[in-house]
């Protein structure tokens, strides 16, 4: 499924024209986080996010955009560093993709539990697979009612693994699910802020 397009005469939208394109923007973000760590970049990579689901992109779509690139053995550019250089053009691996998608569908069921209507989306389509969802809904709900009822930016880790373990069966590691959580919060700061930017 392609993502819905718009026409727009600004330079800025050209890499949210298609879904390939979009797919490419979202996983040089994605690298840029892991390669070069969180705050800003994954607000960047955050905000890439939300615009896909605005434009009616799926987890699932996208997902074939960047397997389809991977398959064809397209390098994907870094993004530029401040310093104006631009790092090495590199391959696809299958568990970037993987991750990448898994960044992705928390992003959008994050927005899926704020209250409606954050985000206007440009699609009937489901943004991310029944499974996905399943699998998701109830950590980034969890999260979402500490941020709108009490006023929290963060969760002990162990009440999260307790509903991973509850949902799938096994919990990830604890780093692993305090960085999901960030990309929960951090969202959740970028589509509906509750506190003013001291």
């Amino acid at each position: 499924m392609a993502c819905k397009m718009h026409d727009s005469s600004s330079s800025d939208d050209d890499e949210y024209r298609s879904s390939r394109n979009i797919a490419i923007s979202l996983f040089r973000r994605y690298r840029n986080v892991v390669d070069r760590g969180g705050g800003a970049n994954l607000k960047e990579f955050i905000s890439a996010g939300v615009n896909a689901y605005a434009l009616g992109c799926t987890d699932e779509g996208l997902r074939k955009e960047l397997v389809d690139m991977k398959e064809s053995g397209v390098e994907i550019e870094g993004m530029q560093s401040y310093g104006g250089t631009t790092s090495l053009k590199s391959k696809i691996a299958s568990e970037e993709v993987e991750e990448c998608i898994l960044w992705l569908s928390i992003i959008f069921i994050t927005i899926l539990c704020t209250p409606q209507p954050t985000i206007v989306r440009w699609s009937s389509t489901p943004p991310v697979s029944d499974e996905e969802r399943l699998k998701w809904k109830g950590f980034c709900a969890l999260i979402a009612n500490a941020y709108y009822v009490r006023g929290m930016a963060w969760l002990p880790v162990k009440t999260l693994q307790l509903e991973q373990m509850a949902v799938v069966g096994h919990a990830e590691e604890p780093s692993v699910v305090a960085s999901r959580m960030r990309l929960v919060f951090s969202t959740l700061e970028v589509v509906s802020p509750q506190w003013p930017r001291v």
